[in-house]
């Protein structure tokens, strides 16, 4: 259950939405805290992310795990790549964090706001974050 104490997003909207599916990241050892949420929808030629966002206690200077965002995205390209679809993954950024999605995920600005992680980059997430993969 996704409760909405310390969210900055409306999780429990976003899953009543039709064609939109919600994933949460979860550690081995304790499923049932989520360290971050990812919302996307297929749009057929590609897989789009509506929204992302770690848990409260992920953010900051103490947080408690460092690369939320990253495997979230890194799920969503796999699914995008599983789909036959190369890794493409779009999503709009706040302003703030374009540089740093371009740093540490490899994300492309294509116009105002709108980012895109393409295949080299996809397949980088994925062989990182999906180790065990062949």
């Amino acid at each position: 259950m996704i409760k909405s104490r310390g969210w900055n997003f409306n999780w429990k909207g976003e899953l009543k939405k039709v064609g939109t599916e919600v994933y949460k990241l979860t550690v081995v050892n304790n499923v049932d805290i989520i360290q971050g949420l990812i919302s996307i929808e297929d749009k057929g030629d590609h897989i789009f992310v509506n929204l992302i966002e770690n848990a409260p206690f992920n953010i900051g200077k103490k947080k408690l795990y460092e690369g939320v965002p990253g495997n979230l995205l890194a799920f969503a390209c796999k699914l995008s790549w599983d789909k036959g679809n190369q890794g493409f993954v779009p999503f709009i950024s706040k302003t703030k964090l374009m540089e740093h999605y371009n740093k540490t995920l490899g994300a492309v600005n294509v116009f105002d706001q709108r980012m895109v992680i393409e295949p080299r980059e996809a397949l980088k997430l994925i062989k990182k974050y999906f180790p065990d993969l062949k």
